[in-house]
């Protein structure tokens, strides 16, 4: 009898291990982001461990065009997980989101949850000026936003395009809002607006430009290269901080997969592999960023408040104030 019991016992492990290994996520998750190579490597190597049954297939793209390409497939969507943009960004294409309520949102602030689960938020960007000193030719390092908005700095500063770029958007919506209607119509003017939000990165990095608006996970990644001569500006009258969010695409392919991946990018792991190799400042509270990278403390930061509600209800009109500011 007492075999008998073993026997069971036995045979009810082997069912249980076959009954978690069905369970067990598997197949390839396609991964649409607007992420930088590094950041997704990160993602990958993570995800490796955490999900070996895995295989992340990666598309890229602006932010702004990846998500007009997951409407776009609306009727046989591909992409399963889109990461990431902003909420000022993700709130025009909400229909194109699953709800889901990932285990680990409990370790992030309620702030940086979308009411519906239809978002959370990954890590946080601060927004910053990213200076090159070696080309500032005899002038002080700006401070402020009201310092861009002085015409000796025609032709010196660069941004990405605001209708592609998530980040642009954030940047220029914020600088909006603190300078006058005066003042921001002259940063329009002194800003070249560069297409591809790499190119803002590489062009300082390079001289060809001694300021770009950019996030500052983006612009530290040359100071932790080595880079002397870059850094990073705080403005004094206070910059903007947004939240970088994950969705679960509607009816993706891979739901039991991506839903898994989406629990995988809020994982503590996670979070601090990406503030270690990539500088994202995790939007999880249970991380001290001072022990991993030598970022300031987000409470030495004055941080300007910014409505994200209102910028995404403004998205489009602003969108249309930008390109007649920046016309000719």
């Amino acid at each position: 009898m007492r075999s008998n019991l073993i026997k069971a016992i036995l045979l009810g492990g082997v069912l249980l291990s076959g009954a978690a290994a069905a369970q067990a996520p598997s197949g390839e998750v396609s991964l649409y982001t607007s992420n930088n190579a590094e950041a997704v490597q990160a993602v990958v190597d993570i995800a490796k461990k955490r999900l070996p049954q895995v295989k992340i297939g990666a598309v890229t793209g602006g932010s702004a065009t990846l998500l007009k390409r997951i409407e776009a497939e609306v009727a046989a969507p591909k992409a399963d997980i889109f990461w990431s943009s902003s909420p000022n960004v993700l709130g025009g294409f909400k229909q194109l989101y699953a709800a889901y309520d990932s285990p680990e949102s409990k370790a992030v602030p309620a702030n940086y949850v979308e009411p519906g689960k239809l978002w959370t938020a990954c890590n946080i960007h601060v927004v910053v000026m990213m200076v090159n000193t070696k080309q500032l030719a005899g002038l002080p390092a700006p401070k402020t936003w009201k310092d861009l908005a002085d015409p000796r700095w025609k032709g010196k500063i660069i941004v990405a395009d605001p209708n592609s770029s998530s980040t642009a958007y954030t940047v220029l919506w914020g600088a909006s809002k603190v300078l006058d209607a005066e003042g921001f119509k002259v940063l329009a003017k002194n800003v070249t607006v560069s297409r591809n939000a790499s190119a803002v990165l590489n062009s300082v990095a390079q001289g060809e430009y001694a300021i770009g608006l950019t996030f500052e996970s983006n612009a530290y990644a040359y100071v932790a290269g080595g880079q002397k001569e870059i850094k990073l500006v705080y403005a004094e009258d206070g910059t903007f901080v947004t939240d970088e969010a994950v969705v679960l695409v509607k009816n993706a392919p891979n739901a039991v997969a991506a839903r898994a991946l989406y629990d995988t990018l809020l994982s503590k792991e996670m979070q601090i592999e990406l503030l270690e190799r990539a500088f994202r400042r995790p939007s999880r509270t249970d991380i001290d960023v001072s022990k991993h990278v030598e970022l300031p403390d987000i409470k030495s930061i004055k941080v300007f408040p910014i409505d994200e509600q209102e910028s995404q209800a403004k998205r489009n009109d602003f969108l249309a104030q930008w390109t007649q500011l920046t016309a000719n």
